[in-house]
């Protein structure tokens, strides 16, 4: 019931920050220092893209690159930015949820541990009566043998004469 919550909170949270990036590209736009900014990385932006694409398609990458006109490079910014914005809300919802799963798994590993040890106790618990009752079998062997076949019927007998306590349930 959790998981389908907290999925579709992530998807709300990733749909509701569009138009926050919407809104900032907006805002970037009209500031004239940051627009300089903008303009300079999205320049630097379209001269990167523009070389890798030449490269990639073996046109010669010596030739020069002319610079985008100021309208397009603060659109390519801003679009750039807006982008970027989505995209680290998105890295943060994912890094959330790993570090939810990976807290969510160390809980179910430290009750499987708990319970292998509980076992292990109950174990070591068993294994210490096994050897009481050997030890005791061994002295009511010992016991039968010093006082012969007849004594273990006499110790027998007395255990049940006194008060019928020894039955077994």
């Amino acid at each position: 019931m959790v998981l389908p919550l907290l999925k579709l909170g992530t998807l709300a949270l990733k749909t509701l920050s569009k138009p926050v990036a919407y809104r900032l590209k907006r805002q970037t736009a009209y500031a004239p220092r940051f627009r300089q900014f903008i303009v300079s990385i999205a320049q630097a932006n379209h001269q990167i893209t523009t070389r890798m694409q030449r490269s990639i398609y073996n046109h010669a990458t010596d030739v020069e690159i002319r610079p985008l006109d100021e309208e397009k490079a603060v659109q390519a910014a801003v679009d750039l930015i807006g982008e970027l914005f989505v995209f680290t809300v998105a890295g943060a919802v994912l890094i959330f949820e790993v570090q939810r799963s990976s807290r969510s798994e160390a809980k179910k590993e430290e009750v499987r541990r708990q319970e292998l040890e509980a076992v292990k106790q109950r174990n070591e618990d068993l294994a210490t009566e096994v050897g009481l009752l050997r030890h005791k079998l061994e002295e009511l062997e010992q016991l039968a043998k010093q006082q012969g076949l007849s004594g273990l019927f006499k110790f027998k007998h007395a255990n049940t004469e006194g008060g019928n306590l020894a039955k077994p349930a």
